[in-house]
């Protein structure tokens, strides 16, 4: 049997598969899976409010339990090596605050020599200490308070809130909130952690932090930030918190969000039972799911974005107007996000209403495309949502998350851990290679197009000097470099050219031995290139589908990616989605499903008549 059998048949049933996942609404929400800390904060969160669910405490401490390590760490992703510091604290931080007896004597203490081993506390990330900080278990971190005054900077001045990311902002509010009020909250439920700092001088600031007086810092800042002025820009804060507070309770649609803002709810007051408390916690609860019979908390539901890859990913197949997809498509139509100037774009879950993203909105236009001349909702969201993405490009020629030319700024030297890497939207070449790729297959923009070749001059200088590109959004090399090189292709940037075949040549020098491609998370932390042995489905996709937007025959190692593919073969459990580098990274349960499917169909649709052939 011949490829183009095997594909087609493996077409036919993962698309019957897809189908039948898709839920009545013609969504598809399949589980957007990550670290112990959403969990955690959940654990933590309920106890501090007093709210007795111990049923759900039962089920988040049990998925913590089950990834734990057996050296009592936790990890972010399975080659890390032995554990991570962070994660590992607010996993052990979270069961003692459930108060079952769930680990003895031995397992903590292999989990707390773990921890005093790297250092202890101290040594956490800034946001890990955040959370201590604001349960009590750890002095405020010296970098806060960073003034309120933030918010109310001039347009002139070096450093402002407004020049963040929408993303970050809508978590840093809330931060600022609390940090200015030195906001912590003490229970019943939590644990002692003093033995756990490894720092004489921390344990004395939060001796001082814990008696109420007021250290230096705070006493500087009343004489420049008199108590007046900070009422109104605590004011304006809160305000802005509120703004951003989505229908389903949730802090801009995410779940670390909205537990920082529940924190910051009670610095200002609320009462633990308010309205506004009680809809964030049902928010909360909605983001859960079950991965591998435990109940999770996902930081965000990924919804537009499966539903928008699913059905452009049947599309491709050649079933891009029936029922499921229809019904899909209408999903993604219900839920645009109305924007200025009359555009309209998408955001990444079904409960974001006013974050959207370029790689959201792109990939939603893919599948209205085949709709185009049947439904006029469709056409005109279309059409509308094209102007967006082209009104959305940077200077530089590139394209960015959330925002427009908000690449650079002096907040990130703000002395914060990866600042640099959240709170500005720099262009990135994976969002660029993901615009160009439909706009040259779908929006019919080629080289000679300003805004193409604005774009294409940015990739090419973004190109690495081995060849490759790095990926912001996913795993890491790999995606960023298919991502460039289909969208270089796509505009009519012609195979010969240098960065083409310096990027083909990266590429294949990275294949693994059992034919497929894998890297591992370490890749943005230390900034090149670190190889998974494990190949993982999702990544060897990237691959096949850049060396077929490149290659006019099959080669060996083209063949030998659809062979590892067609096998379903390798590590389908590593999370090859990023969100911060070294702290946050995504298992997305479509993806070893969604991918796949669409290299295959690229390879077939491209080689049918000569599958077997090898240049």
């Amino acid at each position: 049997m011949g490829f183009a059998t095997e594909i087609q048949a493996y077409q036919q049933n993962k698309v019957q598969y897809l189908k039948r996942k898709q839920c009545p609404d013609g969504a598809w929400r399949f589980p957007c899976e990550n670290g112990p800390i959403t969990d955690a904060h959940m654990i933590i969160v309920l106890r501090v409010l007093g709210i007795e669910d111990n049923h759900l405490i039962e089920q988040l401490t049990s998925r913590i339990l089950k990834t734990r390590e057996q050296n009592g760490a936790w990890k972010l992703y399975p080659d890390e090596k032995e554990g991570n510091l962070s994660a590992t604290i607010e996993a052990y931080t979270a069961l003692l605050f459930s108060g079952k007896p769930i680990l003895d004597e031995t397992e903590r203490r292999k989990t707390e020599t773990f921890i005093c081993e790297r250092g202890g506390l101290p040594e956490a990330h800034v946001s890990t200490k955040f959370l201590l900080a604001l349960n009590d278990l750890y002095p405020w971190p010296t970098v806060f308070p960073i003034p309120l005054s933030l918010l109310s900077m001039p347009t002139i001045s070096p450093v402002r809130f407004d020049d963040m990311t929408s993303y970050v902002k809508t978590h840093f509010a809330p931060i600022l909130i609390t940090a200015n009020k030195r906001f912590s909250v003490r229970t019943k439920w939590t644990p002692n952690l003093d033995h756990l700092i490894n720092d004489a001088n921390k344990r004395k600031r939060l001796e001082r932090q814990r008696t109420g007086k007021p250290t230096f810092l705070q006493r500087l800042k009343t004489i420049f930030f008199p108590k007046h002025l900070n009422r109104k820009w605590l004011k304006r804060a809160e305000r802005y918190v509120v703004s951003q507070i989505e229908t389903d309770g949730t802090l801009g649609s995410y779940a670390t969000a909205t537990y920082y803002m529940i924190y910051c709810l009670l610095a200002l007051g609320y009462s633990r039972s308010s309205a506004i408390i009680t809809g964030a916690i049902q928010g909360l609860k909605g983001l859960g799911t079950f991965v591998d019979s435990e109940f999770h908390i996902q930081n965000a539901r990924s919804t537009i974005w499966d539903t928008a890859l699913v059905t452009s990913a049947i599309q491709a197949v050649g079933e891009g107007t029936e029922f499921p997809v229809r019904k899909g498509c209408q999903f993604l139509i219900n839920h645009k996000v109305l924007c200025e100037k009359g555009t309209i774009s998408w955001g990444f879950s079904e409960n974001n209403s006013d974050n959207p993203d370029v790689d959201d909105t792109q990939v939603a236009l893919r599948s209205l495309s085949p709709f185009l001349m049947q439904n006029k909702e469709a056409y005109d969201c279309w059409h509308k949502g094209v102007r967006w993405i082209l009104e959305m490009q940077n200077a530089d020629g590139g394209w960015s998350s959330f925002e427009k030319n908000k690449g650079k700024s002096l907040i990130t030297k703000l002395p914060i851990e990866n600042m640099k890497d959240t709170a500005i939207d720099p262009s990135t070449p994976d969002l660029t290679g993901r615009v160009l790729e439909f706009l040259g297959n779908y929006g019919a923009k080629k080289v000679g197009n300003p805004q193409v070749d604005a774009a294409v001059k940015f990739l090419k200088g973004a190109q690495r000097e081995d060849g490759s590109w790095y990926g912001r959004w996913g795993v890491c090399y790999l995606y960023g470099t298919w991502a460039a090189v289909t969208g270089l292709m796509a505009v009519g940037v012609p195979k010969d050219d240098p960065v083409i075949q310096n990027a083909v040549r990266w590429l294949i020098s990275k294949q693994n031995h059992d034919g497929g491609w894998g890297e591992s998370c370490q890749s943005d932390v230390r900034d090149t290139f670190v190889p998974l042995e494990d190949s993982t489905p999702s990544q060897t996709a990237w691959a096949v589908d850049t060396l077929v937007s490149v290659l006019e025959k099959p080669s060996v190692e083209l063949i030998g990616g659809v062979r590892f593919l067609l096998d379903e073969k390798g590590n389908w459990l590593y999370p090859t989605g990023a969100g911060l580098p070294g702290n946050f990274y995504l298992r997305y349960h479509s993806y070893n499903h969604i991918w796949p499917l669409i290299a295959l169909t690229h390879y077939l649709n491209k080689y049918r008549w000569r599958t077997d052939k090898v240049s």
